[in-house]
């Protein structure tokens, strides 16, 4: 099957955040609380998804209330955090969220995301991925994480599923 056709059976797709969602630092502000910086692109994508009809989630290693909360900003349909095995994860988000593994295009960077990237319908490597995960993914991003890789990535499946059009009525009208 080809890319084309993979694109179409996508329902959900899953974010790594270290790395993907942010450029991979992390800061401190005073004794525990911890800073990422999230692009704004990138949520605005994520939304455009979510309005599109596509379930969009979080699957990460680490636990951050910063992940947390940019969850909930952009009304994500689910949020997994402090998963050390991220492949158990991704089994359990398949059965809670009723989806196949070629139902879901995952968005990775290093290689704890290599087991998952291999089962999704879709694997996606942003730009500045380790060669490994480079290897494993179907498609890459020219965007670095954190720089715009995940609205690049949102873009290019609303292209292929010829719903483009239909999320950016609402600005060109």
């Amino acid at each position: 099957m080809n890319l084309s056709e993979k694109t179409r059976k996508i329902r959900a797709v899953i974010l790594d955040v270290d790395g993907v969602l942010t450029d991979g630092r992390i800061g401190y502000f005073g004794a525990s609380e911890e800073l990422k910086f999230f692009h704004v692109k990138d949520g605005h994508a994520l939304k455009l998804l979510r309005r599109a009809g596509f379930r969009v989630g979080i699957l990460s290693g680490r636990s951050s209330e910063a992940n947390r909360r940019r969850a909930e900003e952009l009304g994500m349909d689910f949020l997994y955090q402090g998963e050390k095995d991220k492949n158990a994860a991704f089994t359990r988000i398949l059965a809670e969220q009723d989806l196949e593994p070629s139902e879901c295009l995952y968005v990775g960077d290093d290689v704890v995301d290599i087991p998952v990237m291999r089962r999704a319908g879709i694997g996606v490597a942003v730009a500045d991925a380790v060669p490994e995960v480079i290897s494993a993914a179907d498609w890459r991003t020219a965007a670095a994480g954190g720089q715009g890789a995940v609205y690049e990535t949102a873009v290019w499946l609303l292209k292929e599923t010829a719903k483009w059009d239909q999320v950016m009525a609402r600005y060109l009208r």
